[in-house]
């Protein structure tokens, strides 16, 4: 159903970063928090896709003149603007219920989050720089909600890490629509006219030693190994480090980086990598309990 891939429920896979609160806070084992966890993660989805609608209603004109966005249901004119908006704000308002329902500071995220999305489609997606780095504090604000909901104080060092690797995704993206737009990239958005790929992948290498040092710094920082018991969540560097060059491959060769939940989804390496990664990091938190 148009409507339905308007929605975009394939990157609803971007609000796991809601449940890395009750991973590495050791409360997996607890099906309360795991009951608020996933209503903050429904949350979080009715409200991401509501932003999606009128992000599309907003970008109709300029998709309808890209080669892969034109297929979009609301450029292509399946869904009309009327129905698109109408959705949004029905997601708006079940997003809502669910977040009051959580109570505490999480209706305030949520909150934070819909008026950064909806000013990041309607102004800052604009501005060169300040639209990656808009995208990846939408990261940090899903971190912050999983927190909220389950009432466990913020790791400083998890909202850096998810904010570098949230980064590492967007430059990612941007990458890609300059490889495939060449050109024209900056008469599809405006923004790309004042990027060059010299300057995506000099960002991209800066953001990607970041993002290691960040996640290793992480395991071995004292409120991390008091939580863990262990600096046992050192072991999985090398594992992260494999995911982040995997993806850059993906960048360079593959041309993925367009989309960061396809290219988890679809390449099978990646994919592995992930899984790999929760279970070692899950054996080590809950092993030392």
């Amino acid at each position: 159903m148009a409507l339905i891939r308007s929605m975009r429920p394939e990157q609803w896979l971007k609000n796991g970063f809601v449940l890395a609160p009750i991973v590495f806070s050791g409360m997996a084992g607890d099906p309360e928090a795991w009951g608020r966890s996933l209503l903050a993660v429904a949350a979080f989805c009715a409200a991401s896709s509501a932003t999606y609608l009128v992000n599309d209603v907003i970008d109709r004109e300029a998709d309808r003149a890209h080669p892969h966005k034109r297929e979009r249901p609301i450029a292509a004119g399946e869904v009309s603007v009327a129905s698109a908006l109408a959705t949004a704000a029905a997601l708006v308002s079940i997003a809502i219920a669910i977040a009051l329902t959580l109570g505490g500071w999480f209706p305030l995220v949520l909150l934070a989050y819909v008026v950064l999305v909806l000013l990041y489609s309607a102004i800052l997606k604009r501005a060169v720089f300040l639209d990656v780095l808009v995208v990846a504090l939408g990261f940090v604000l899903r971190v912050a909600g999983g927190a909220v909901a389950i009432d466990v104080p913020f790791s400083r060092w998890i909202l850096l890490v998810a904010y570098l690797l949230a980064l590492y995704l967007a430059l990612g993206k941007r990458r890609t629509e300059l490889v495939v737009l060449g050109e024209d990239a900056g008469s599809h958005r405006v923004v790309l006219g004042h990027y060059t790929l010299p300057m995506v992948d000099g960002a991209i290498s800066v953001v990607l030693g970041a993002t290691v040092i960040a996640y290793a710094l992480y395991t071995v920082a004292p409120d991390t190994v008091a939580n863990v018991g262990s600096e046992g969540l050192l072991a999985t560097v090398p594992i992260v480090l494999y995911g982040l060059f995997r993806y850059l491959y993906l960048l360079h060769r593959h041309e993925l980086g367009g989309s960061p939940t396809r290219a988890l989804l679809t390449d099978r390496p990646l994919l592995i990598c992930v899984v790999v990664w929760l279970a070692v990091a899950a054996t080590v938190i809950y092993a030392s309990r």
